[in-house]
């Protein structure tokens, strides 16, 4: 089968990996030229059809019948490109093992070669060895953890949420827990070379909370939000207070965003002062080796006031969907009448589309219920997009199975999340 798919030929004989179909296990190429393939197919695809091209004859004389065949059209496309999507990210994620264990002796390598350089005229210190030999240990632990989770990203699959996107507050956690557990290890590692009574006793009292107060504070505040902000996330998504839909990979724009890929405050500040006193605390560890680093109340007061601010947006986003009015859709010219069956009517609210669901394969599942009948709102196309639905607009048509009288609508969102019911009269 390997043979076969480098040849170019897959299991049945047609495209092999490097033409969309991979069949070679490890290799991305062939998931990430199947998506390109998928989303370019779609694309044209939908700028084909918004501009009047590509109808049956068929459909072609019924606006209604028109709307909905390209509906079905681009919806059975975007599965397609949702398919593919999945199967690059999956392909991305088995890769992503390797990449972050490289970077980490990358990192180990960068270290020594620092203290190469700083040792010329001074001398290599225990002290160097020690965090030599930590760094070493703490490499080799994380890359046995990104083999054992190699399917899930490698050494990042702690901090990947559940909706698989990178979790702000497990990376900004597990960075400072990171830390202070290497600071440990070279303590222990001086400790443990070290001959003299009074150095001993002086390297155990660098392991005092008096010197390392602030960085123990630190360390158990972010850990104790990135436990709380998971519990409240999911709380408010099963209690339909918050929509989340799944993204197709993690990527590193997602520390600094939220789900829709737009810059968000509460996330940028928290990873950006964290980031500044986690360097600070590492400037402390290398001038100071001897001790926990004594990071200064103040800028752990800092880091605190950033770890609440990102807890309060945590708790501030979302809010559940809203139908505010439903009306007959009217055409320019139209006459003002009653809603009857097959009608088109317009479902006016707020917060129909889900943060990161913007995307057709997403925005076909959006259903309303009209009555006993659920209706799936119908794709309209535009150039560079979709005039249907929108985040405040839906458009449907009211279907004939629809008994004529007092008539209850809701609308069922991407994210499975329910709207409040509006009360509209059909006649016949």
């Amino acid at each position: 089968m390997a043979v076969q798919a480098r040849q170019g030929v897959g299991r049945e004989g047609g495209p092999g990996a490097h033409d969309g179909g991979c069949t070679c296990g490890d290799c991305p190429h062939g998931a990430r030229e199947g998506h390109r393939r998928a989303v370019a197919a779609f694309l044209a695809k939908r700028e084909e059809f918004a501009s009047g091209r590509g109808l049956p004859v068929a459909v072609a004389h019924s606006v209604s019948a028109s709307r909905q065949w390209v509906s079905d059209e681009l919806t059975q496309s975007a599965d397609v490109v949702a398919e593919r999507s999945r199967a690059d990210g999956a392909a991305w994620l088995g890769l992503l093992w390797r990449r972050t264990a490289v970077t980490v002796w990358v990192m180990v390598g960068v270290l020594l070669l620092t203290q190469a350089l700083t040792a010329i005229g001074v001398g290599w210190t225990a002290a160097r060895t020690a965090g030599l030999v930590a760094a070493v240990l703490m490499a080799a632990a994380l890359t046995a953890a990104a083999r054992l989770h190699r399917a899930r990203g490698g050494a990042l699959a702690p901090v990947v949420g559940e909706d698989n996107r990178l979790s702000t507050s497990r990376a900004m956690a597990a960075s400072w827990v990171l830390f202070l557990v290497y600071a440990v290890l070279v303590l222990v590692g001086e400790l443990a070379t070290a001959s003299a009574p009074g150095r001993r006793d002086e390297l155990i009292a660098g392991l005092g909370l008096a010197r390392g107060a602030g960085a123990v504070t630190v360390v158990a505040v972010v850990s104790m939000v990135a436990v709380l902000v998971r519990r409240v996330v999911g709380t408010r998504v099963l209690g339909q207070r918050l929509q989340k839909t799944r993204a197709d990979r993690p990527r590193a724009a997602d520390l600094l965003t939220d789900d829709s890929g737009r810059g968000d405050f509460a996330d940028t500040q928290y990873v950006v002062i964290s980031v500044v006193a986690l360097v600070f605390a590492m400037v402390r560890l290398a001038r100071r080796p001897d001790q926990l680093p004594d990071l200064p109340w103040g800028l752990a007061l800092l880091v605190l006031v950033s770890a609440a601010t990102y807890l309060a947006g945590k708790y501030a986003e979302g809010g559940r969907p809203v139908v505010l009015s439903v009306v007959r859709a009217r055409e320019a010219g139209d006459l003002d009448a009653p809603i009857r069956t097959g009608d088109d009517i317009e479902i006016r609210g707020a917060g129909f589309l889900p943060p990161g669901a913007r995307t057709a394969d997403r925005l076909s599942r959006m259903v309303v219920r009209i009555g006993a009948v659920h209706v799936h709102v119908p794709l309209v196309p535009v150039a560079g997009g979709f005039s249907n639905p929108t985040d405040s607009l839906l458009t449907v048509p009211v279907p004939a199975d629809v008994e004529p009288g007092r008539v209850e609508v809701q609308v069922v969102t991407a994210a499975g999340v329910e709207t409040n019911r509006v009360t509209i009269d059909v006649t016949e």
